[in-house]
């Protein structure tokens, strides 16, 4: 049996919980959900928690919300999932890139200061820039704050990799540095409701406008109404809005998961702390980790020299390892290509997709089945 480069862990809690609302008289919209956004809220020291159907929804709803549209430029990593930057499209606003640092695989600060003085100068500087927080690891976001005060932006922090991350000594999801932090609950991540994904802020405003951008538009709080309600069943579309609830049953599932974060982060730092010495006299880049930052390591990605990537890849994967490659960069890709954008335009995140395998790596992983990672690395290097 293949080993995946990440899993879920349902457990007999996670049945029960799930279980506890099938049985119940809310499916959709009942107590779980608050109950769920209560708990991140407050484990993440967020004012306002927002849970939706998916960490897309969730980037789409934080870029209405922040007034993102038809003309305006969001700018983000090249190295990420299509959605960090297609969720600017869908609001009818442009997409730029920002090249990655080769250490942290996050978007290179000093990169943006500079995109940002030519943008400046162009007149296009961006209405909001979307730092992707790659493998769990906290972008520098005091960086990244400091040059939106000088230019103007706002912030959305992608943190799909990152729940139970830290930076600055504070939980990522904590808006210190941003405006909006966006999780995902993919199976694939640190903790999972199947389909999901939530965004947290501190700004009372905010929350409000995406809290009916999730529901239609609608409300059912007279003093947001333009008349007296007709009657206690009235409700009012205010504003158009979609359909990005998350259900209760994908809420408890959630609230059961979230128990264990802290566990599932401890055993994450155990397997990549272990990958970092088996590894040391492999001919491989380990991943550096900051130390101003206590990564999530939803991912562990090492680098191969590139004359041997795709063997090394498909060795690996013939060997019975489910390693994945994180990501193809979004600007070479064929909507974006469409768009003007070409290869070279972003040469230290190309440069890492033809070297990057991302290893397996999730809180169940045994020390065995790390041992067999290892064990086919080795064959695959000397082959």
């Amino acid at each position: 049996m293949s080993i995946p480069y990440g899993r879920q862990d349902i457990t007999e809690a996670d049945i029960a919980a799930v279980a506890e609302v099938l049985r119940s008289d809310f499916l959709t919209q009942g107590p779980a959900l608050p109950r769920f956004e209560t708990l991140a809220a407050e484990k993440c020291g967020a004012r306002h928690a927002l849970a939706m159907n998916s960490a897309t929804s969730a980037l789409h709803a934080a870029c209405l919300a922040l007034g993102l549209e038809e003309g305006d430029w969001l700018w983000t990593s090249p190295i990420t999932f299509v959605a960090s930057s297609n969720c600017a499209l869908y609001c009818g606003a442009k997409v730029d890139f920002v090249d990655i640092d080769p250490r942290s695989y996050n978007m290179s600060v000093q990169a943006l200061e500079e995109k940002l003085k030519q943008a400046e100068k162009a007149g296009r500087l961006p209405k909001i820039v979307v730092p992707v927080h790659f493998t769990g690891q906290s972008c520098d976001m005091r960086a990244i704050q400091a040059l939106s005060r000088t230019y103007g932006f706002r912030i959305i922090e992608d943190a799909s990799h990152a729940v139970g991350g830290s930076y600055d000594n504070a939980p990522v999801g904590c808006g210190r540095y941003s405006d909006v932090t966006v999780f995902s609950f993919h199976p694939v991540k640190i903790i999972t409701t199947g389909e999901g994904g939530m965004a947290l802020t501190n700004d009372d405003e905010l929350a409000a406008r995406m809290h009916l951008l999730r529901s239609h538009g609608i409300t059912r709080d007279p003093r947001e109404m333009d008349q007296a309600p007709d009657g206690s069943w009235y409700y009012q579309q205010i504003g158009l809005g979609f359909n990005y609830r998350m259900t209760d049953i994908q809420a408890a599932l959630g609230v059961s998961q979230m128990q264990r974060l802290d566990g599932y982060i401890a055993r994450r730092h155990e397997i990549a702390a272990r990958y970092d010495a088996l590894l040391k006299d492999f001919p491989v880049v380990t991943p550096w980790r900051d130390p101003q930052a206590r990564s999530a390591l939803h991912l562990y990605v090492i680098q191969v020299e590139a004359a041997g990537h795709k063997a090394v890849f498909e060795g690996l994967r013939a060997r019975g390892i489910g390693v994945q490659l994180h990501y193809i960069p979004v600007h070479t890709q064929p909507h974006y290509r469409r768009m003007g954008f070409e290869t070279g335009d972003f040469p230290e995140a190309e440069r890492f997709y033809g070297r990057a395998i991302s290893l397996p790596i999730y809180g169940t992983l045994t020390d065995a089945q790390q041992d067999q990672v290892i064990a086919a690395l080795a064959e695959t290097l000397s082959a």
